[in-house]
């Protein structure tokens, strides 16, 4: 049998020999590097289990697989997209070893002691909302095919906005998307509708809610309020209003310049109303709301495990939305999953991803927390003011994945103004005393996950459904050149001097 051949001509066996070789040279230099650096830390303070006096001794180069395996996930997808498709759950494995290996051989019990915090506290309870949220959104079918008017997409847009921040932002988009696309196919100019959805329902719809984005339920689970990111709402009204406005303007301009005028495009299709499939779901979503809640509300107590402090409620928290997850799996029909076309293949990318992305940003986190006293002190108090945060964090959140963008600066800010204090009594000062700093960070690692494609999971899913339904996406400079730059860019800058 010939061998499959690769979108860049490589065959399957070229693929291995070059991914043995990659793995290979990660793991070897992220030993050396790393190695003799953890074993030049004296023994004492290697002994010790918290995370500041581990950061304080830590080099800078221990960061060298985070930036590793975020810069993997920014390239591969675009350079290698065959590559990558078959092989990242290794590409990620590889960079958490590289970390892993040689931190717990310097380290040992404080290592495992970092390790077991990170996936026990921030890890597992992350993946398990994303899996519910996916889940029971994947349940829900909106059918019918309204005609895409600008008046119409506009409230597609408006709706999907305001549904992102209880629903996550990759519900959202996977309930809307498709019934947007029909709406629009007999549409001669469409792919800026699928921007703006983009930049609105995959993004800056999240802002309100722990639930709607990644970064905000870090935040949460670090013990910021569930109700605080209510504080955002100026912010992001802002953005949806302007965002709503050009939008409206752009699409009436394509709208009337179809050939045969508005008349044509609006007979082209036979407009069906819309109707909702799957409402039970709705039962399972406010579900998985009312844990978060609970959560953020109850105090049960807490237990160790491995050494880790955990609370009962954020437990409870996790096994609710398992079981509100298991019941949407249990009691919807198999056709309304089929409709919306659902695939286990994006949550379970993103349990890879995020598995080696948690590993590897326990270094940068302990550095961090140790503020002027660790390895990045000199980063620390080079950027001080709020809006220089929201520019940081915006500016990596366009390029990496927003989520560990946000805990690593959150970390920034604790470790700079209140270095060694326990984490809760961190928080409360932070929100009491430096509020505009914490928002800062939650409204650029948000709003700028919009700036590209790999700025926020729901992003690629967004391009690759429009793509298979025929529309011709711009590129990744395309759409950062064309669209994100020109139109976020100016928007985000007054965002900027009007709040930061």
């Amino acid at each position: 049998m010939p061998c499959a051949r690769s979108q860049r001509g490589l065959t399957r066996p070229t693929l291995r020999v070059v991914l043995t070789g990659l793995l290979l040279l990660m793991a070897v230099a992220g030993c050396m590097a790393e190695g003799s650096a953890l074993h030049a830390a004296e023994p004492e303070s290697a002994q010790t289990s918290t995370g500041p006096s581990i950061g304080e001794r830590l080099p800078l180069w221990s960061t060298l697989p985070f930036t590793g395996i975020l810069l993997s996930i920014a390239i591969f997808p675009l350079a290698a997209p065959h590559f990558w498709h078959h092989h990242y759950p290794k590409v990620a494995l590889a960079w958490a070893l590289s970390f892993a290996v040689p931190f717990l051989l310097a380290y040992r019990d404080a290592a495992w002691h970092e390790i077991l915090h990170i996936y026990l506290v921030d890890y597992v309870p992350f993946i398990i909302l994303l899996w519910g949220l996916f889940t029971v959104a994947g349940g829900i079918v909106l059918r019918g095919t309204p005609v895409g008017t600008p008046i119409v997409n506009t409230v597609f847009l408006l709706v999907g906005t305001i549904i992102a921040s209880w629903t996550g932002t990759t519900g959202a988009a996977m309930l809307l998307i498709r019934p947007v696309l029909r709406a629009n196919a007999r549409r001669a100019h469409k792919t800026h509708v699928v921007i703006f959805f983009l930049f609105l329902v995959a993004n800056i719809g999240g802002s309100l809610t722990p639930l709607g984005d990644p970064p905000l339920f870090l935040g949460f689970l670090h013990k910021v309020p569930f109700t605080w990111t209510f504080n955002l709402l100026p912010h992001m009204s802002f953005m949806t209003i302007a965002l709503l406005i050009l939008f409206y303007r752009i699409d009436h301009y394509y709208f009337h310049r179809e050939r045969g005028g508005p008349a044509r495009a609006a007979s082209a299709g036979r407009q069906q109303p819309l109707r909702l499939a799957g409402s039970l779901n709705l039962l399972f979503l406010g579900g998985i709301l009312g844990a978060v809640l609970l959560s953020g509300i109850w105090h049960a107590g807490s237990f160790n495990l491995g050494g880790v402090h955990l609370e009962w409620q954020n437990v409870a928290r996790d096994l609710l939305i398992l079981a509100m997850g298991g019941l949407s799996l249990r009691l919807t029909a198999t056709d309304l999953r089929r409709g919306n076309q659902f695939s286990w293949e994006p949550i379970r990318e993103v349990a890879y991803l995020f598995a080696g992305i948690f590993m590897t940003i326990v270094p940068a986190l302990a550095i961090l927390k140790a503020g002027e006293r660790g390895a990045l002190g000199f980063l620390v108090g080079t950027i001080e003011a709020p809006w220089q945060y929201f520019v940081a964090v915006g500016s990596l959140s366009s390029f990496l994945d927003n989520a560990p963008t946000y805990l690593t600066f959150f970390n920034t800010v604790l470790g700079r103004f209140y270095p060694g204090q326990e984490e809760g009594v961190a928080v409360a000062r932070l929100i009491a005393e430096r509020g505009e700093y914490l928002e800062a960070i939650a409204v650029g690692s948000v709003f700028m996950g919009a700036m590209t494609y790999i700025g926020n999971a729901p992003n690629f899913m967004v391009k690759s459904i429009a793509e298979e339904a025929g529309i011709a996406m711009p590129s990744f400079f395309g759409f950062t050149l064309r669209w994100s730059i020109p139109i976020l860019v100016p928007l985000f800058a007054v965002v900027a001097w009007v709040f930061f």
